[in-house]
């Protein structure tokens, strides 16, 4: 073998090591910094322990014999309701502490009287808009007034939801009315609902990431997606969103319907806003806005979540960034994600900034107003158990456990991305998405494997559950459950 062919061997090993060694080495993932935050806790066991025992008499109990309770305590509702709105600074820590204790009092009862649930949906929607006129005053970083404002929105959104799972057909239920706040922007009607250009969509996603992003918060909630409305002058809808695969696009109304939503909320800019007041067009002005940008080239999917950086958008931001062009800040209340488990399985997916805009924490804005929710039965029950597992795969971040993701398929997957970005120049979308790196996709799909062996196991448990007590397991004993499922998923694999 002559000295030169000699050479080429090691040299060629030596290539070869190199990118051996490139295919699998896993990118590190960013390192989360200090947050001084806190996660909100309810802290009332006892208390949703004693509603369910509440529940089960009153069911055992019968609508005739609950009818009076159920009179009187709707009566004390509507009484705390107005007590808010008309108490003074004075007193509204009072009044407010009050209407927490009268909704919670009151809900137990409807199981005697599932046929009623409506009345409570009535005074729910009349509570939201009350509570969020309360807000306007609170100072947005006053971590009191936050906790307030979440205990009564999502506390509300709970006990109702829990009545619609145990209703026989909650479908009159499936769309529940807020407020038609007044806009001069151009109308479309969808499902039923007029709604305005510049109004904002927020909904929430079937896999098991939006479950994450959803719960994933120091305010955990049930949406995990946003998107803007533009309707043109003849009434034609755009919704324009930011998709993880894709980054921002506009997309027809039928389109948008299309994808997976287990839930969606709409969102109206205040009319009485001076901003508003000043140019009733503004929310018009905003869409048009993110539409210009949409079509005017491509802006890639913002996987760090900083909201300061409008080249890239997650999906908060194409709202967000829309409205700031036209001088209104949304997201008075910023999303803070603290816990140190949850802040390290989110870097593992890329996030880096950790103070920024969930979707789920735009509702407690008070510069918005709730103009209706669409839920149905089985993707409201599908809602709660993907947050069950969710939750409980947090609890085991909390306590030390990592993200995982399958090292040996890491070449495979590196190459996989490697053909990404050459589809991503033809404007093509990839098996990687743009700005996810491989590791990263093999996480998710650790993520998306583990969510659905314990949802498999939740499930069970929640029929086998069904079966035994005739109706549905409320929230927390979900949560139960689903550990139980996880704890099972464990002992086999040991």
């Amino acid at each position: 073998m002559s000295r030169r062919r000699r050479g080429i061997l090691p040299a060629a090993l030596a290539a070869l090591a190199v990118i051996a060694a490139a295919l699998l080495t896993p990118e590190r993932a960013a390192e989360p910094p200090p947050f001084e935050g806190h996660p909100f806790t309810w802290g009332e066991d006892a208390l949703f322990a004693r509603l369910e025992r509440e529940f089960d008499a009153a069911r055992e109990a019968g609508c005739e014999a609950r009818t009076a309770a159920l009179d009187d305590g709707l009566e004390a509702l509507d009484l705390a309701i107005d007590r808010v709105h008309d108490s003074g600074a004075a007193d509204e820590e009072a009044a407010l502490a009050s209407l927490e204790a009268r909704l919670f009092a009151v809900a137990p009862h409807f199981g005697a009287c599932l046929d009623r649930v409506p009345e409570l949906a009535a005074r729910v929607a009349r509570l939201r808009r009350v509570v969020k006129d309360r807000s306007l005053a609170w100072a947005p970083d006053d971590r009191a007034a936050r906790d307030r404002l979440y205990r009564l929105l999502y506390g509300s959104r709970a006990a109702l939801e829990e009545l619609l799972l145990q209703m026989p057909d909650p479908s009159p239920l499936a769309l529940l009315a807020g407020t038609d706040e007044p806009s001069e922007t151009p109308s479309t009607t969808i499902r039923g609902v007029t709604l305005h250009s510049g109004d904002i969509l927020v909904s929430r996603g079937g896999a098991p990431t939006s479950a994450l992003i959803a719960r994933g918060n120091d305010y955990p909630g049930n949406f995990s997606h946003v998107a803007l409305l533009h309707v043109a002058e003849d009434g034609t809808p755009t919704v324009i969103e930011s998709h993880i695969e894709s980054g921002v696009g506009a997309f027809t109304a039928e389109r948008y319907l299309e994808d997976t939503k287990l839930r969606i909320m709409v969102l109206r800019l205040r009319a009485d806003l001076p901003a508003v007041r000043a140019a009733p067009d503004l929310p018009h002005r905003a869409a048009s806005h993110a539409l210009e940008r949409a079509r005017g080239g491509h802006i890639p999917y913002d996987f760090a979540m900083d909201d300061t950086d409008p080249s890239q958008l997650f999906c908060s931001e194409v709202a967000s960034d829309a409205y700031r062009s036209q001088g209104v800040e949304l997201w008075r209340g910023r999303s803070s994600l603290s816990g140190p488990g949850l802040t390290r399985w989110l870097a593992a997916v890329g996030v880096t900034h950790f103070e920024t805009q969930s979707p789920s924490d735009l509702e407690h804005d008070p510069q918005v107003t709730v103009v209706a929710e669409w839920r149905g039965a089985d993707t409201l029950f599908a809602d709660h158990a993907d947050n069950a597992v969710i939750d409980v795969l947090l609890e085991g971040a909390e306590a030390g456990d990592d993200i995982g993701y399958d090292y040996p398929r890491l070449p495979l997957a590196r190459l996989a991305k490697a053909y990404s970005v050459v589809l991503n120049l033809f404007g093509e979308v990839g098996p990687i998405p743009e700005g996810m790196s491989a590791t990263t996709g093999l996480r998710v799909e650790w993520l998306r494997a583990r969510h659905g062996a314990i949802r498999a196991g939740l499930e069970r448990r929640a029929e086998a559950y069904r079966a035994t007590h005739g109706r549905r397991p409320p929230y927390w004993t979900l949560v139960r459950l689903a550990r139980e499922a996880r704890d099972e998923l464990d002992r086999a694999a040991r």
